[in-house]
């Protein structure tokens, strides 16, 4: 089966996307592919990729995130395969609000285990979907950033958009 694939110029560098039938396979800040494919499961890779100037509602909600709206990409039909706790943690990090970030403890809870703090965190790091599964919403218990596939500067940017967005949303009109 084949798939589109799309590469956007973003404030934190190039983005690509991997996507079958309006759906996400994966997505990254990357000009490379083949740094995508491999996080996508063996039974979901495409066989062959046709490069598009864009994906409609997909690329739509990466030029939203960056103009200051995240909601959209939440929208965004993804398609990834794994385990139960995985699948389910990946659909729960999406009801995660930008601006507020949680702890992989947080994350582990929210995902109906609070003892698989490590299973959450490989959640995270598996997720080949960045942006539309919003694994840069998870920190330390510390605050500190932890880690981030595409480098902890573009998780700190993304999170630093989002709070400064969250903000202002709740500031007094």
């Amino acid at each position: 089966m084949n798939a589109q694939l799309l590469t956007l110029s973003t404030p934190d560098g190039p983005f690509t996307i991997i996507a079958r039938d309006g759906a996400v396979l994966a997505s990254g800040w990357t000009a490379d592919p083949g740094e995508l494919t491999g996080q996508i499961h063996a039974d979901l890779l495409p066989g062959a990729f046709e490069t598009v100037t864009g994906l409609g509602a997909i690329s739509e909600a990466v030029e939203e995130f960056y103009s200051g709206n995240p909601g959209p990409a939440m929208a965004v039909p993804v398609l990834q395969k794994s385990g139960p706790f995985r699948g389910h943690a990946w659909e729960m990090l999406r009801t995660v609000p930008p601006g507020h970030p949680v702890t992989y403890t947080e994350y582990a809870e929210l995902a109906g285990n609070m003892k698989a703090v490590r299973a959450a965190a490989s959640a995270c790091a598996f997720n080949a979907a960045a942006l539309f599964v919003p694994c840069h919403r998870v920190i330390r218990t510390d605050g500190s950033l932890g880690g981030f596939r595409w480098g902890l500067a573009i998780k700190e940017s993304l999170l630093d958009r989002e709070h400064a967005e969250a903000l202002q949303q709740s500031a007094p009109r």
